[in-house]
């Protein structure tokens, strides 16, 4: 199952830079636990106020960066002042098997590239290790990440291999675009004006995924979220009686996983966790 994650650039908005560098975190945590792929920021000028600019991108891209690349990639930035309240993610490492996929994978950074066809990579071992790049394989440029294959520390054995490296990518992109991607499989909406989603309702969305399938014909959907006092029908100026009715497009479904909230609002991270937990009931 391939899944994508969309959240606004506003999610933040309601709180002081040290809570909302915590809640990023929790979103970070989501995405982690419930093994998304892509997690997209899109923008929502009407609702930022104080962190714009980029700061939820920032801070949520920083999360992803696993700790041993961290001071490499990011250096002391005024985004990340508060980057320590942040809960740790532990992605887990992929774990090969047989003679072609020994060890573990982790994630790097390419600090040099040379002309002999091999890269110098930072992937957390004592010393950046020179690394031959395999023929199949683009040569990746500096400061790139990539994914190595490690199957002994000592002495250091390892390899490049040509996928995407563990836990999710984060980019930015309009909403429109995102759920447009040809990649996105089934779109669905987050809210408290969609559908109860009852168990039943489950078998329903993973078939309507699997007819959507992506273009490595994996099942795959697309989910998004709004931000505190301001979900996605205020977001894309939707009448929520519209959205209750479903004549609402751009989304192929619209969904209420906490349809008894005890709290006027759910939070955003809050309502990752109970959406991604029942989505990924879906079999």
């Amino acid at each position: 199952m391939t899944v994508s994650v969309l959240v606004p650039s506003s999610l933040a908005r309601e709180a002081a830079k040290r809570e909302a560098t915590r809640k990023l975190g929790y979103v970070a945590r989501a995405a982690t636990v419930f093994g998304v792929d892509r997690l997209t920021v899109y923008p929502d000028p009407g609702g930022e106020s104080r962190h714009d600019d980029g700061f939820v991108e920032t801070v949520l891209r920083y999360a992803a960066t696993p700790p041993y690349l961290r001071k490499e990639v990011w250096g002391k930035r005024g985004e990340l002042e508060y980057a320590g309240v942040m809960p740790p993610l532990r992605v887990r490492s992929q774990t090969g098997s047989g003679p072609e996929r020994s060890g573990s994978s982790r994630q790097g950074i390419v600090t040099e590239v040379g002309a002999d066809g091999r890269v110098r990579v930072n992937c957390g071992l004592q010393h950046p290790v020179s690394l031959p790049v395999p023929p199949a394989m683009a040569t990746p440029s500096e400061r790139e990440r990539v994914t190595v294959s490690i199957s002994s520390r000592e002495p250091v054995r390892a390899k490049l291999i040509d996928e995407a490296p563990p836990g999710y990518a984060v980019d930015a992109a309009d909403l429109d675009g995102a759920l447009a991607r040809e990649d996105a499989g089934l779109t669905i909406a987050s809210s408290r004006h969609g559908e109860r989603l009852r168990p039943g309702r489950l078998d329903d969305l993973a078939a309507a995924c699997r007819e959507v399938a992506d273009s490595d014909g994996r099942p795959s959907y697309t989910v998004a979220f709004g931000a505190p006092e301001r979900g996605l029908p205020a977001i894309r100026g939707l009448d929520p009686e519209a959205v209750r009715a479903g004549s609402c497009g751009a989304f192929d479904r619209w969904v209420n996983t906490v349809p008894q909230q005890g709290s006027e609002v759910v939070r955003t991270e809050e309502a990752m966790f109970a959406t991604l937990a029942c989505l990924n009931l879906m079999e």
